[in-house]
């Protein structure tokens, strides 16, 4: 994975570790490593520092504003109810 793809407040799956397929936004990017930060157990204040191999982007734009807690569960949550959308939306010409 490439430094230039991991931007502040990009959202990231955790893909080792204890928080494995955990959803983060990227609070700060230090060379070869990610602070992580999801607002409730991991606060803004406190990220968690991730080796950037150990992550991977989720498909969601970047978000530029300021990242406090509360946006960061937000954005999260937002992220998380509309993929879920998405996969229980059935398919064009499904009958059921």
């Amino acid at each position: 994975m490439a430094d230039g793809v991991i931007q502040v407040g990009s959202l990231v799956w955790a893909l080792a570790g204890r928080e494995k397929g955990s959803l983060f936004v990227a609070v700060r990017v230090d060379g070869g490593f990610v602070y992580l930060a999801d607002g409730r157990h991991r606060k803004a204040e406190s990220p968690k520092k991730k080796s950037i191999k150990h992550i991977s982007p989720a498909d969601a734009p970047a978000y530029a504003d300021e990242l406090t807690n509360k946006k960061l569960r937000r954005l999260i949550n937002r992220y998380l109810t509309h993929t879920e959308e998405q996969q229980t939306r059935p398919l064009s010409g499904e009958v059921f």
